[in-house]
């Protein structure tokens, strides 16, 4: 029973996460029908720029409790992504727009090895720390162990998604998104400025992402130049599996796909009576990848983009 409930938790704070980057992934799938494998790589830029602002700030011994410490890095690190993600869209995805659709994937894919080497040439190749000034003392919730800072994490997680479910459903902005996500020329017709939703939901996905990879990083004590890759195939395979496209199949495809590897990883030693060990929980966010694409292409939660005109 202690090992369900942990594997309960650690699943809800993992899927969470994945939650949060698959929602990236689904936000610009659904406006341009492009996927960002770009998208991971802000995620990693996100969680090394905090680690660096985080080791100034507290080098500068300001006096200042954690959380408020890891609030202003936080701050600073979001603009920085939110205008990663800006440039990557105006600069890299805007002149393919209409060309043939291997081209931005083709892009996307070099986008993210440039990043990545660009991040290894600016924080080399070695893990970098997340400063302990947080909170990590375990509470004893059933047999399993939480921290508060694990905690946090599922509450903000879902503070945001909750918040981007509002933006998108309730505000102006957000029905412009939905406009241009059913069909861009109409909205042109109607007022919306096209390119400028279109640049809009890149800086929100990279917001997220930025979100998501301090998170990554807190939760795990370090970072480092290449975790993007892996934490961006998981999300897109979360993103796949509620529906590429649903904001909604995002937040649940996250969910699930956390608990499923979470489970895998803590029972897949008796499964195969010690053959494989939790190393392998990798390997569950492939499998229901290819699952998914071999019996619901569509997703658990189908797909509301409609064809462009």
């Amino acid at each position: 029973m202690d090992i369900f409930v942990q594997q309960l938790f650690n699943g809800i704070i993992l899927g969470s996460i994945y939650a949060l980057i698959a929602l990236g992934y689904t936000m610009v799938y659904g406006i341009l029908g492009l996927i960002n494998f770009a998208h991971g790589e802000v995620v990693m830029i996100g969680a090394m720029v905090t680690i660096t602002l985080l080791r100034i700030l507290v080098e500068m011994n300001t006096g200042l409790p954690a959380a408020a410490l890891v609030a202003l890095a936080i701050t600073t690190a979001l603009p920085l992504c939110a205008l990663l993600g800006f440039t990557l869209e105006r600069v890299a995805y805007r002149p393919l727009r209409n060309a043939p659709r291997l081209s931005p994937l083709i892009t996307a894919i070099g986008l993210s090895i440039i990043l990545q080497n660009l991040a290894m040439i600016i924080w080399g190749r070695n893990y970098a720390p997340f400063p302990p000034i947080l909170d990590t003392t375990p509470w004893k919730i059933l047999g399993a162990a939480i921290t508060p800072l694990q905690v946090v994490i599922v509450i903000l997680a879902v503070a945001i998604m909750a918040g981007l479910w509002l933006l998108i459903g309730r505000t102006r902005k957000g029905r412009a998104m939905r406009a241009v996500a059913q069909n861009p020329n109409a909205a042109r017709l109607m007022g919306v400025n096209v390119d400028g939703i279109i640049s809009l939901t890149f800086v929100l996905g990279s917001s997220l992402g930025c979100i998501a990879g301090v998170m990554v990083a807190a939760n795990y004590g370090q970072a480092h130049a290449t975790m993007g890759f892996m934490l961006g195939l998981k999300a897109f395979a979360a993103a796949v599996l509620g529906g590429i496209g649903n904001l909604a199949g995002a937040m649940i495809g996250g969910l699930l796909l956390g608990l499923i590897e979470s489970f895998g990883a803590g029972y897949i030693g008796d499964l195969t009576g010690g053959f494989l060990g939790s190393q392998y929980q990798d390997v569950f966010a492939f499998l229901v990848l290819i699952l998914v694409l071999v019996f619901r292409p569509s997703g658990l939660m189908g797909e509301r983009v409609a064809e462009r005109a």
